[in-house]
């Protein structure tokens, strides 16, 4: 392939060293929540996202958006949390084709007792080893890079719905 742009020793390492560092982040976080907590972070995210919602309810085409899950994926993570309670999939009211999803009083409960150990890891894994100004450049970095997906056509939209 004569057009392949090689990555640089430099950029290489870059690389390398973003895979190892969002890994190790991936794993504390799914080790700590289900140590804490008994569950997987897939389920976190998807209360987190319900309980910032207004009414805490969104489509489930908005949830998996939100938490870039495919619609198989939360599907099957819905059918879990239904079974214990924290949530409920329902008809929307003016367009019945419309499915949504509803944090319940027993799911927000369940979400409210484990994010102090959540957000503690992620302060411990993530902030704590960064200056302020390096957490500054940090998030400078990835709104640049969220940016450039966007312009592809990609969403990428974490943010509270």
């Amino acid at each position: 392939m004569s057009g392949t742009r090689w990555l640089s020793d430099d950029e290489q390492r870059t690389w390398r060293a973003y895979l190892a560092s969002t890994q190790l982040l991936q794993d504390a976080l799914e080790r700590q929540l289900q140590r804490d907590s008994g569950m997987p972070h897939a389920y976190y995210m998807i209360l987190a996202m319900l309980s910032e919602a207004p009414g805490r309810t969104l489509t489930m085409t908005r949830l998996a958006r939100v938490t870039r899950f495919s619609a198989s994926r939360l599907s099957h993570a819905m059918a879990r949390l239904e079974e214990k309670g924290w949530v409920r999939r329902v008809k929307h009211g003016q367009d019945r084709r419309t499915t949504m999803a509803e944090l319940t009083g027993e799911g927000f409960a369940v979400l409210e007792a484990a994010a102090p150990g959540h957000v503690e890891e992620v302060r411990h894994r993530l902030f704590d080893p960064l200056t302020g100004e390096q957490a500054r450049q940090f998030r400078d970095i990835l709104a640049t890079l969220t940016a450039a997906y966007a312009r592809d056509g990609h969403e990428s939209d974490l943010t509270p719905p």
